[in-house]
């Protein structure tokens, strides 16, 4: 009886979603609870490994190198927008000024923190950084995420810690707390976390859920399969030391082995082997050579295939990440890069410069006002555009031919085409100018294609 009625219902019982079915095919299926239980969970751990893959493994290497160069590449710059000419260059001239001693640790410059930030972004999954205001200068320190005390939760009177994160009773965030000292330093004694206040931290990660407290690494997704392709290319290759080392068995007519080590007559040996000897077998003795299988096609097809999808996991076109062009072509090559570029800028302005840049410029422009070296308001000088590293072309040729007819009839401003190539106008414009009135004075002519020129300028 149960049996019939479980038939005559299971039509109606069945789910909407076969995801969510219990049938056999899923009953294996990992599932994942609350969101930001299993980030907390996970944080320290998949940060650990991921240090590991990036530090030993050609594949993680490179593609930290990849995200590092597409999201900073050589700076990401910021341009001031003051209303006044005057104070618009004496604001970004100050500001490239200062990018020379903006790390506290003297160990690179503003661009290079830039760098380093994105390359614990993408290993770690966040990046610190602390700024520091000693009397009227600014200059930023970047602290390892375990220094932020991610054993530190705690219920306050008016708030809460989470992982090193204080929030207030209103969700936001207030103060982090911190390690004075980097965890591995050789001297360091206990540590005792000390509250920074939230404003003075720069907090880098990519958010991927609500209330998410600290970031999540990169490789997350594909942690698992790097890890396993890496042991498979290290059997591949003891495969490949062994077929082509010499291997060869002496058997007898009872089917015994005799070791190679033993005693030589001459150029003779009797129970042994060398390069460049000969053996002679006693009567009933044969010798025999291994043949290990060679790599074949499908070995070869499978690597691509696992790089291919680690590549995705990564959100990396997969010729960024195994550096192997022998597959793409000018349509396919092009394609995915104008679909990566796309995920590039996102990240750029959602993250890097919204979290990082943005606050950075705020407090040295704050600092510059105040310390008198610019006469302008404070909020008359935090207004500011970041411009991003070029995008080298696939097709220079046809890019800025379609550049330029785009400007010419409308649809882009020439700012715009500028701004692009990781240039200021302003700049360039002044340098076209001083260009051409050298070349003036000095009596110059270059073969400069008037039509193309005529158009940028006439669209200008």
């Amino acid at each position: 009886m149960p049996n019939i009625l479980t038939r005559i219902m299971a039509p109606f019982l069945k789910r909407g979603y076969d995801g969510a079915s219990g049938g056999r095919r899923l009953r294996s299926q990992p599932e994942t609870p609350a969101t930001l239980s299993a980030m907390h969970a996970a944080r320290g751990t998949l940060a650990r490994r991921a240090r590991y893959l990036a530090t030993n493994n050609p594949l993680a290497a490179s593609a930290v190198e990849g995200w590092v160069s597409a999201l900073v590449g050589t700076g990401v710059k910021p341009q001031s927008n003051h209303a006044d000419q005057g104070i618009r260059t004496a604001l970004n001239l100050g500001f490239e000024n200062w990018t020379a001693d903006a790390d506290a640790d003297g160990a690179t410059d503003y661009y290079g923190l830039q760098a380093l930030m994105a390359r614990r972004l993408v290993i770690d999954g966040e990046a610190f950084a602390v700024l520091i205001n000693t009397g009227t200068t600014l200059s930023i320190r970047l602290i390892d995420a375990e220094q932020v005390d991610p054993s530190l939760n705690r219920d306050l009177a008016n708030g809460r810690i989470v992982q090193g994160v204080e929030f207030d009773q209103s969700g936001r965030r207030v103060a982090y707390w911190i390690f004075p000292e980097r965890p591995g330093m050789a001297f360091a004694t206990a540590l005792q976390a000390v509250r920074v206040p939230a404003a003075d931290v720069i907090h880098l990660f990519k958010p991927e859920t609500p209330g998410q407290v600290r970031g999540i690494s990169w490789f997350a997704p594909v942690m698992l399969r790097v890890n396993d392709l890496d042991g498979w290319r290290d059997s591949q290759l003891m495969r490949q030391k062994v077929a082509a080392a010499l291997a060869g068995f002496i058997t007898n007519s009872e089917g015994t082995g005799q070791p190679f080590d033993g005693e030589q007559d001459g150029n003779t040996l009797i129970g042994g082997l060398e390069p460049g000897t000969l053996k002679f077998l006693p009567d009933g003795m044969d010798i025999k050579f291994s043949s290990p299988a060679n790599i074949g096609a499908e070995v070869i097809d499978f690597a691509k295939i696992t790089e291919r999808e680690i590549a995705v996991g990564l959100g990396l076109p997969a010729s960024i990440l195994t550096g192997d062009l022998s597959d793409a072509n000018f349509s396919s090559i092009r394609a995915g890069l104008i679909e990566w570029r796309r995920r590039i800028e996102a990240l750029q302005h959602s993250v890097l410069i919204h979290q990082a840049l943005r606050p950075i410029w705020k407090r040295w422009a704050t600092t510059e006002v105040f310390s008198g070296r610019v006469s302008t308001t404070v909020p008359a000088a935090l207004p500011a555009k970041f411009i991003t590293p070029k995008q080298a072309w696939v097709d220079p040729k046809k890019d800025v031919e379609a550049e330029l007819m785009a400007i010419a009839g409308g649809l882009m401003s020439r700012r715009e085409a500028v701004t692009s190539r990781g240039v200021d106008i302003e700049t360039l414009d002044a340098e076209l100018a001083a260009d051409a009135e050298r070349a003036q004075t000095l009596g110059l002519t270059f073969n400069v294609p008037a039509n193309t020129n005529t158009v940028a300028v006439e669209a200008a």
